[in-house]
Protein backbone atom coordinates (compact mmCIF):
# COMPACT_ATOMS: atom_id res chain seq x y z
CA UNK A 1 0.00 0.00 0.00
CA UNK A 2 1.07 3.59 -0.56
CA UNK A 3 3.07 5.21 2.22
CA UNK A 4 3.64 8.85 1.29
CA UNK A 5 0.76 11.29 0.96
CA UNK A 6 1.53 11.91 -2.71
CA UNK A 7 1.47 8.16 -3.38
CA UNK A 8 -1.90 7.92 -1.61
CA UNK A 9 -3.26 10.74 -3.73
CA UNK A 10 -1.92 9.12 -6.90
CA UNK A 11 -3.60 5.86 -5.90
CA UNK A 12 -6.94 7.63 -5.40
CA UNK A 13 -6.59 9.32 -8.78
CA UNK A 14 -5.71 6.07 -10.52
CA UNK A 15 -8.81 4.39 -9.06
CA UNK A 16 -10.98 7.15 -10.53
CA UNK A 17 -9.22 7.03 -13.89
CA UNK A 18 -9.61 3.26 -13.99
CA UNK A 19 -13.41 3.59 -14.01
CA UNK A 20 -13.31 5.97 -16.97
CA UNK A 21 -10.76 3.85 -18.83
CA UNK A 22 -12.87 0.71 -18.40
CA UNK A 23 -15.91 2.59 -19.66
CA UNK A 24 -13.98 3.86 -22.69
CA UNK A 25 -12.56 0.41 -23.43
CA UNK A 26 -15.97 -1.27 -23.29
CA UNK A 27 -17.45 1.41 -25.58
CA UNK A 28 -14.73 0.78 -28.18
CA UNK A 29 -15.06 -2.99 -27.90
CA UNK A 30 -18.86 -2.86 -28.21
CA UNK A 31 -18.75 -0.70 -31.36
CA UNK A 32 -16.02 -2.84 -32.94
CA UNK A 33 -17.88 -6.04 -32.08
CA UNK A 34 -21.11 -4.73 -33.60
CA UNK A 35 -19.27 -3.60 -36.73
CA UNK A 36 -17.50 -6.94 -37.14
CA UNK A 37 -20.79 -8.76 -36.68
CA UNK A 38 -22.36 -6.69 -39.47
CA UNK A 39 -19.36 -7.30 -41.73
CA UNK A 40 -19.61 -11.05 -41.09
CA UNK A 41 -23.29 -11.04 -42.03
CA UNK A 42 -22.51 -8.82 -45.05
CA UNK A 43 -24.96 -6.11 -43.98
CA UNK A 44 -23.32 -3.18 -45.73
CA UNK A 45 -26.14 -0.68 -45.15
CA UNK A 46 -26.20 -1.21 -41.38
CA UNK A 47 -22.40 -1.19 -41.22
CA UNK A 48 -22.30 2.17 -43.00
CA UNK A 49 -24.77 3.55 -40.45
CA UNK A 50 -22.52 2.36 -37.61
CA UNK A 51 -19.37 4.09 -38.94
CA UNK A 52 -20.08 7.57 -37.45
CA UNK A 53 -20.66 6.09 -33.99
CA UNK A 54 -17.49 4.04 -34.25
CA UNK A 55 -15.48 7.08 -35.34
CA UNK A 56 -16.93 9.13 -32.52
CA UNK A 57 -15.92 6.56 -29.91
CA UNK A 58 -12.39 6.31 -31.31
CA UNK A 59 -11.97 10.09 -31.51
CA UNK A 60 -13.16 10.48 -27.93
CA UNK A 61 -10.67 7.84 -26.80
CA UNK A 62 -7.87 9.79 -28.49
CA UNK A 63 -9.05 13.04 -26.96
CA UNK A 64 -8.99 11.54 -23.46
CA UNK A 65 -5.57 9.92 -24.11
CA UNK A 66 -6.95 6.40 -23.80
CA UNK A 67 -5.41 5.40 -27.14
CA UNK A 68 -2.90 7.13 -29.39
CA UNK A 69 -3.97 8.98 -32.53
CA UNK A 70 -2.18 6.53 -34.80
CA UNK A 71 -3.97 3.58 -33.19
CA UNK A 72 -7.34 5.22 -33.84
CA UNK A 73 -6.32 6.02 -37.41
CA UNK A 74 -5.26 2.42 -37.96
CA UNK A 75 -8.57 1.08 -36.61
CA UNK A 76 -10.55 3.52 -38.77
CA UNK A 77 -8.55 2.51 -41.81
CA UNK A 78 -9.09 -1.18 -41.19
CA UNK A 79 -12.83 -0.75 -40.66
CA UNK A 80 -13.16 1.14 -43.94
CA UNK A 81 -11.06 -1.47 -45.73
CA UNK A 82 -13.31 -4.20 -44.39
CA UNK A 83 -16.37 -2.25 -45.48
CA UNK A 84 -15.02 -1.76 -49.00
CA UNK A 85 -14.41 -5.51 -49.34
CA UNK A 86 -18.17 -6.08 -49.04
CA UNK A 87 -18.89 -4.75 -52.54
Amino acid sequence: MAITSSAKKAFRASKKKRVFNIRRKSAIEKQMKDFRKLIATKSKVEAVKLIPDLYQVLDKAVKTNYIKANTAARLKSRTMAALKKLV
